[in-house]
């Protein structure tokens, strides 16, 4: 065999044009990733491609968080923010007249506008704070120096289903992720044995709020990031059960074959985005045949935990186990916990068009032992401090009075809603509505800025959580959104 010298052997193997070609592309690839880094860009592709390989793993947030977990208490229907928390005696001076300059457009029954309407609850002052609260919540009263009320929310549907979308995704419009699912996108979570996400439904039912699962759905991103539903009635979580000819070793052994199946077909097809989301969902229903049923069982509560939340009473004792359970969840690692009162529509959920008195004090003693309950337990076992605990609805209600009976009609341009835990500041109020309650008028809090500043709390920068879809970068903001810092401690 002949015998050729290195340089020759080069030669015959690269051409010269082929030589440059490569040794140009190299030089090139090296400058590109170093751009690349300096923007942050090459970070962020690790960071995706780490998070298609395990999409639940815990994840650093974009800076130091308050909060490691979340509890929404979210009153289905739009709570009257005037008849709650946003005390307005002028309504009482008012009462009976005609509102000068209504626009009959702003509620969803434009035909049935009448005069304004005092409210039909007495308000008085509570903790060193003072604030002002309807008599409907003698066990939230007790917390209220622990609260951050942001009085002049507003959001831009008078309609149930885009304005539960806007308040859970940031848009009217179905098809986008909830605040839950960007959450555990962005941070994961800390259990690998639980979901990361869990939402609970009202259980008398009455039904799943408008616009169904989308409420807690995870949109475009992975599915493996969608709320997990705890059906309210019966087996909470649908076929956790091994069946009973399947032993433990057996069923071990099929997932292995399926999940070695699913990963060499993920190999081949990388674009494939649920396909890990699926693999890791069959892992986690495996792990959560034991952890979950431990998680969700009150019954290893002291009696004296369960008489706090109201277990045993009539009126409100599916809501406190609910609380109780959302409790025990984020002890566990949990991410986010979304517990919904009220169900359906009108006379089912907090949307008292004919009877607001009937109606509010109705759903007011289902949730207001359960929720001061929630926050004693939490701070009693030290996890109010990393628990942030949120109390609203998507919009409010009017200050005038719907024809036809004693209710109100929905109100987009002024909503309250509360804050606790987490690294708010407590006994806080910012923003305020007009004299009679119908607009923010004072430091407006838009449902972008809401987001945004749950986000902050979480360690998150709203700006920079965002998932790539048909060449744009999406966010729950979307391109709004400023942190309320007013109310962080």
């Amino acid at each position: 065999m002949t015998n050729v010298l290195p340089n020759e052997s080069l030669n015959r193997l690269l051409g010269r044009r082929e030589l440059l070609a490569r040794a140009g592309g190299g030089v090139g690839m090296l400058a590109l990733a170093a751009l690349l880094q300096d923007d942050g860009l090459a970070t962020r592709v690790m960071a995706a491609e780490d998070r298609r390989r395990t999409p639940l793993a815990p994840r650093p947030p974009h800076f130091p968080a308050k909060a490691k977990n979340v509890i929404w208490l979210f009153m289905n229907g739009g709570p009257s923010h005037v008849d709650t928390w946003d005390y307005k005696p002028e309504l009482a001076r008012r009462d009976g007249q005609e509102l000068e300059g209504f626009d009959p457009n702003t509620g969803f029954f434009t035909g049935q506008v009448g005069p304004v309407m005092k409210s039909p609850f007495n308000f008085s002052q509570h903790g060193e704070s003072g604030a002002w609260v309807s008599e409907i919540f003698p066990h939230m009263a007790q917390h209220v120096d622990d609260m951050a009320f942001l009085h002049s929310c507003h959001t831009e549907s008078n309609n149930h289903s885009p304005a539960l979308f806007m308040i859970n995704t940031g848009m009217t419009r179905m098809g986008f992720p909830c605040v839950g699912s960007w959450i555990t996108y962005g941070l994961g979570s800390e259990s690998q044995n639980l979901p990361a996400f869990v939402a609970m439904s009202d259980p008398l039912g009455r039904g799943l709020p408008k616009g169904y699962a989308q409420n807690w759905g995870a949109g475009f991103l992975p599915s493996v990031y969608q709320g997990a539903w705890l059906r309210p009635t019966g087996e909470p979580i649908a076929n956790l059960n091994r069946p009973a000819d399947l032993n433990d070793a057996q069923q071990r052994n099929q997932l292995d074959l399926l999940k070695r199946l699913n990963t060499h077909h993920l190999q081949q097809h990388g674009g494939e985005r649920d396909l890990a989301a699926r693999i890791e969902s069959f892992e986690l229903a495996y792990r959560m045949q034991i952890a979950a049923p431990e998680a969700i069982d009150i019954s290893q509560e002291t009696a004296a935990t369960q008489d706090l939340y109201g277990v045993e009473e009539k009126t409100c004792g599916h809501f406190a186990r609910q609380c109780l359970m959302a409790r025990r969840l984020v002890e566990r690692g949990v991410r986010c916990v979304q517990i919904y009162s009220g169900g359906m529509e009108n006379e089912r959920s907090w949307d008292g068009h004919k009877d607001i008195a009937a109606n509010h004090r109705g759903f007011a003693s289902e949730t207001d032992q359960p929720i001061a309950a929630l926050l004693t337990d939490l701070k009693q076992r030290g996890l109010l401090e990393s628990t942030l605990v949120i109390w609203g609805g998507e919009f409010g209600r009017l200050p005038i009075v719907q024809k036809g009976g004693t209710g109100r009609d929905h109100n987009p341009h002024a909503f309250t809603c509360w804050l606790a835990g987490g690294g708010v500041k407590g006994g806080v109020h910012h923003g305020a509505t007009d004299e009679i309650g119908h607009k923010a008028v004072e430091n407006k809090v838009s449902v972008n800025d809401l987001h945004a500043t749950i986000l902050h709390l979480l360690g998150l920068d709203h700006t920079r959580l965002t998932f790539r879809l048909n060449g744009r970068d999406f966010r729950l903001t979307d391109v709004a959104g400023e942190v309320v810092r007013q109310i962080l401690a």
